[in-house]
C-alpha cells in the first residue's frame, strides 16, 4: 500500500500599492486561478485590483479569498507592484519571499528591513536578460507598456495629428517623432508610433540597433560618435561625458526638426545620461513636445522631475515614472505573470525556495537570504558620486 505525500499548505498574499498614482494590482483573477492550480492559496485583501479594473467577487470566483486586511506574518509569499513601507516589511515572517518591483538601485530602507526581517527579497528589476528568464522579465513587460503609453501621450498634447492626411484643403504631412534609446520602451514606441502614421527617427549609440529601428519601419539617425557595445542587461554601456557632449550637439539639430522627442536612453543601475539639455529645449519649436522615459533614474531631460507636466520655452515636457500604470489592466496582467513564472521556477514542490546553488535567475533576483544581504548594490546617486572622485 503506497500512502500520498501530504503537503503543507502554502499562503500567497499581497500588498496593496500606497503611491497615489500606482494603479496596477500584482494578481490578477487568472493569476490566482495559475496560483492555485500550483498548490498555493491565495488570500488577499480588499479591493487589490479595483484600480486594475478587477473586483474581488472576480478574485473570489478565481478561488482567492478575500479579507479586509490579511494578516502579513500568516504569508509564506507576498507580492508588491512597489517597495512595501518598512513596518510592513517587519511584520514578515521569517523565511517570507517578498517579490516585486523593489527598485534595487534606488536608496531606500527596503533590503535592510529585509535582512534584518530574515526576509527573502527578490527584486524583478534584477531578472537576467536571458530566454530563459523571458517569461519573468518584468522589467521589459512594463518598459514596453512604459513605450506604448509615451507615444499616446505625447500624441494627445500635441496639437496636431500624427499621421498624413489628405483633406479638401489640402494635405497635411506627418508629424516628426524622434525617439533618442531603442531598449525595450524606445522599440515599443517606435512601433506605436510607426503605426499611428508618424514619420519617425531613431538614434541609439549600439551598433545593433539600427537593424532594429529599421525592421520596424523608422529611419536610424547617424551620429558621429563611437559606437557602444550592449551590456548583459541590454542596455548600452555608459559613455565618457566628451562624447555625450558631441552626441547631443548632434542631437540639438533632430530634436529642432521633430515634433514629438521620446527619450528612453538608461544604462542598467547607473544614472540616465543627459541627453537633452536646457539648449536644446530652447532650440525646438514652439508646440513640440518631450517625454522622459528615463526619469525614474534621473532621467534624459535637464531638470526634469518625475510627475513634471510643464511647458519649458514653449515646449511641453512630461516626465512620468508611472506610465504603465495609465494602462492597469495590462500592466497587471503581465506583471502577475511575471510574477507566477518565477515562483514556478525558484519553488519547490513544498513552496520552499530553492538553494540558490547554481541557478542564474534566482541569484540574480534574490538581494537577501537568511539574515544577509547577497548583493551590494549601488543606487545611481552613489554611482555619479563614485564616478566624480
Amino acid at each position: 500500500m503506497t500512502t500520498t505525500e501530504v503537503l503543507p499548505t502554502r499562503f500567497i498574499s499581497a500588498f496593496r500599492p500606497v503611491s497615489e498614482r500606482e494603479r496596477r494590482a500584482p494578481v490578477t483573477p487568472e493569476s490566482v486561478k495559475r496560483l492555485i492550480a500550483a498548490g498555493w492559496k491565495c488570500k488577499l485583501p480588499a479591493d487589490i485590483g479595483v484600480a486594475s479594473g478587477w473586483t474581488d467577487d472576480e478574485f473570489r470566483a478565481a478561488g482567492a479569498r478575500i479579507e479586509p486586511d490579511p494578516d502579513p506574518a500568516n504569508a509564506d509569499v507576498m507580492l508588491c507592484v512597489e517597495p512595501p513601507p518598512v513596518e510592513s516589511i517587519q511584520s514578515l515572517k521569517p523565511g517570507c519571499l517578498l517579490i516585486g518591483l523593489l527598485r534595487p538601485f534606488d536608496a531606500n530602507l527596503t533590503f535592510e528591513a529585509a535582512r534584518e526581517a530574515r526576509v527573502a527579497a527578490i527584486a524583478m528589476e534584477l531578472i537576467p536578460r536571458s530566454t530563459l528568464a523571458q517569461s519573468m522579465d518584468a522589467l521589459s513587460s512594463q518598459a514596453s507598456l512604459a513605450g506604448y503609453s509615451a507615444v499616446i501621450r505625447a500624441a494627445s498634447r500635441l496639437s496636431r495629428i500624427l499621421p498624413m492626411m489628405s483633406t479638401p484643403a489640402g494635405t497635411i504631412p506627418p508629424a516628426r517623432v524622434l525617439v533618442i534609446g531603442t531598449g525595450v520602451a524606445g522599440l515599443q514606441a517606435i512601433a506605436t508610433a510607426v503605426r499611428l502614421g508618424a514619420r519617425v527617427t531613431a538614434y541609439d549609440v549600439r551598433p545593433a540597433a539600427k537593424e532594429q529601428v529599421e525592421s520596424l519601419g523608422a529611419k536610424f539617425a547617424r551620429v558621429d560618435v563611437d559606437p557602444v557595445q550592449e551590456s548583459s542587461n541590454g542596455y548600452a554601456a555608459a559613455m565618457s561625458e566628451s562624447a555625450l557632449a558631441r552626441q547631443r550637439a548632434a542631437l540639438a539639430r533632430l530634436c529642432h526638426n521633430s515634433d514629438i522627442v521620446i527619450a528612453a536612453a538608461q544604462v542598467f543601475g547607473k544614472p540616465a545620461p543627459l541627453i537633452i539639455d536646457s539648449s536644446m529645449i530652447a532650440g525646438m519649436q514652439a508646440g513640440a513636445v518631450i517625454v522622459d522615459l528615463a526619469i525614474a533614474t534621473g532621467g534624459n531631460v535637464e531638470n526634469a522631475r518625475d510627475g513634471m507636466d510643464e511647458i519649458i520655452d514653449g515646449v511641453i515636457v512630461l516626465a512620468d515614472s508611472d506610465l504603465p500604470s495609465t494602462v492597469a489592466r495590462d500592466a497587471s496582467n503581465m506583471l502577475a505573470s511575471n510574477f507566477a513564472s518565477l515562483l514556478d521556477h525558484i519553488t519547490d514542490q513544498s513552496g520552499a525556495l530553492k538553494p540558490p546553488g547554481h541557478n542564474e535567475i534566482l541569484n540574480a533576483v534574490l538581494v537577501t537570504h537568511d539574515g544577509r544581504t547577497r548583493h551590494t548594490l549601488q543606487t545611481p546617486i552613489q554611482a555619479r558620486e563614485n564616478a566624480a572622485t
